[in-house]
């Protein structure tokens, strides 16, 4: 856990979260989604003394969810967690947020795979859910801070709060909290973010006795059972697997598929179209035409990636910015890669690559980080690309 540093002058220490004032008189809440993360948090402040209260969210259907193996928010974490507040000795909480997840997440991300962008729905869960009506929810229970198991770091600047990757790089998940704003950074608490490794965590997890040291982590994303996606979307979209054509980029005819929505930009494997020659890739989709347009491998190669919806972290407003240099991401598993932004009115930019990206596909995270730095700008979601140049 990252120690605050005393402001000079004052005469009460502040403690581990940043408050001038004991533990036992600082209130904090904790999202515990049933792993070992957010336990240890929970276990770690409550050593320290801390005022702690778990909070668990239910956010899909019990039934499914228990045959679902490392799934988040289901119902046997739903029961590990209240196992470890039970051992530690804090109140634990259940919040039904099943609607609120279903509008704000499951919806959207149907929608995404029918328009043919490639969702990240655990964003749209931190965003819309765990940091906007969970944060709230904390503050209703007159909490200093909500803490939380993620891998990332807080760091106090000049500024305000500043968000930083994780000091473990295999751990980082900087990808999937870009969203977070300023507002909600003064108010979370990230005490995982320093530490070393995973392998760390699941000691402490065992110091403190927790029967969840071992659990697995949380695999793909949680209401999708065993990673199928597209029977997910059909369910909430019936019709929406209806077959189409596969054309090449000239347009010719090369055969027939089962439904744009098993189909993702990049993807070479179960095109069923062999014997072609070169290896063919999908390189974009047409949902309202029910294509599935195909070409070489360097036919997703780009260095324009334009996107929406742009939460940035920086100094100064982005609108009014000159271009300047930052690194991105486009992928979580790929590290930054050096980049130039170029603001493009409120909300808005144009990410050109120094270096050209395959695969980058509308519905993506494109997240921006200080070149030569851990910090994070912020980010935006990807909604087009430009050819390479």
């Amino acid at each position: 856990m990252t120690i605050s540093t005393p402001v000079p002058g004052d005469s009460i220490a502040v403690n581990s979260l940043g408050f001038a004032k004991p533990p036992a008189e600082t209130r904090v809440v904790v999202a515990m989604s049933g792993g070992v993360d957010s336990s240890v948090v929970a276990a770690m402040l409550a050593e320290e003394g801390y005022d702690v209260i778990g909070v668990t969210l239910q956010l899909y259907d019990h039934g499914a969810a228990l045959a679902k193996k490392g799934a988040c928010c289901a119902g046997q974490d739903i029961h590990d967690a209240r196992r470890v507040a039970e051992r530690i000795g804090f109140p634990h909480y259940v919040l039904d947020y099943e609607n609120k997840f279903r509008e704000s997440v499951i919806e959207e991300f149907a929608d995404a795979y029918l328009a043919g962008a490639t969702p990240v729905p655990c964003i749209r869960c931190n965003e819309r859910v765990k940091f906007r009506d969970l944060l709230e929810t904390a503050r209703d229970l007159d909490a200093d801070c909500m803490a939380t198991g993620h891998y990332i770091q807080r760091r106090a600047g000049a500024g305000g709060a500043e968000l930083h990757m994780a000091s473990d790089p295999n751990r980082d998940q900087s990808y999937f909290l870009f969203s977070t704003t300023p507002e909600q950074l003064e108010f979370l608490r990230f005490p995982l973010g320093g530490l070393a490794s995973k392998a760390e965590t699941r000691a402490l997890a065992a110091r403190y006795g927790l029967g969840v040291a071992d659990k697995p982590d949380s695999q793909d994303i949680c209401f999708v059972p065993n990673g199928n996606y597209a029977s997910v979307i059909e369910k909430l979209r019936p019709g929406a697997a209806d077959p189409g054509e596969i054309v090449d980029m000239d347009g010719n005819v090369l055969g027939r598929h089962r439904g744009v929505i098993h189909y993702t930009i990049g993807q070479r494997r179960g095109l069923a179209i062999g014997g072609l020659g070169e290896p063919l890739y999908v390189v974009r989709l047409e949902p309202d035409t029910r294509r599935v347009v195909v070409g070489p491998r360097e036919a997703l190669a780009t260095t324009i990636v334009r996107v929406a919806e742009v939460n940035w972290l920086g100094e100064g407003e982005l609108a009014s910015m000159p271009e300047r240099e930052i690194a991105v991401r486009i992928r979580s598993t790929r590290p930054p890669r050096a980049a130039v932004l170029r603001p493009a009115g409120p909300g808005r930019a144009e990410v050109e690559l120094i270096e050209a990206e395959e695969g980058v596909s509308p519905g993506q995270a494109c997240v921006f980080y200080d070149p030569g730095s851990t910090r994070v700008l912020g980010g935006g979601w990807i909604t087009g690309r430009g050819p390479k140049t």
